[in-house]
């Protein structure tokens, strides 16, 4: 096998290997041998200085290395049986919540403190409120729970 530089009618410089030099002109003259960059056929042999090998070791022309199929990893629990217990626990609780709690979205803060003081009727509710809200609803002394959310269960 021989390794040619080579040089394109646009400037693009590029190595090929072709089993011997008369290979390289035949592939040339049937339009086989193009630049990689711009798809020229306008290829020339470029100067380049011969490799010398040092010994007397005769070298078969290499197939092309194949990779092997890899084989297919074995599932791997990503989760022990006690996470999966405590994930089905926080799953269960937040279920609950949803099923039996009113949704007041961001004005958790404002309807919890609204029922603390006896503004508003008390009842179950659930919504978001900003880590300063929930300080401050802490500071006051209004009871208040983070519910726990969960990934997808794709994950």
């Amino acid at each position: 096998m021989m390794l040619y530089r080579l040089h394109c009618g646009q400037d693009h410089d590029f190595e090929s290997w072709f089993r011997d030099s008369a290979a390289f002109d035949s592939q040339k003259a049937r339009g086989l041998v193009t630049c990689p960059v711009c798809g020229s056929a306008e290829v020339e042999k470029a100067i380049m200085a011969p490799a010398l090998g040092a010994g007397t070791r005769k070298f078969a022309p290499e197939e092309p290395a194949v990779p092997a199929a890899a084989p297919a990893p074995a599932p791997v629990a990503l989760m022990g049986e006690k996470e999966q217990a405590l994930r089905a626990m926080l799953k269960a609780v937040r279920e609950h919540v949803v099923n039996n709690a009113d949704y007041v979205g961001e004005d958790f803060a404002a309807k919890a403190r609204a029922m603390h003081e006896g503004d508003e009727e008390k009842r179950a509710i659930y919504g978001e409120a900003s880590p300063d809200e929930v300080r401050a609803l802490i500071e006051d002394e209004i009871e208040v729970l983070p519910l726990p959310g969960l990934p997808d269960e794709r994950n």
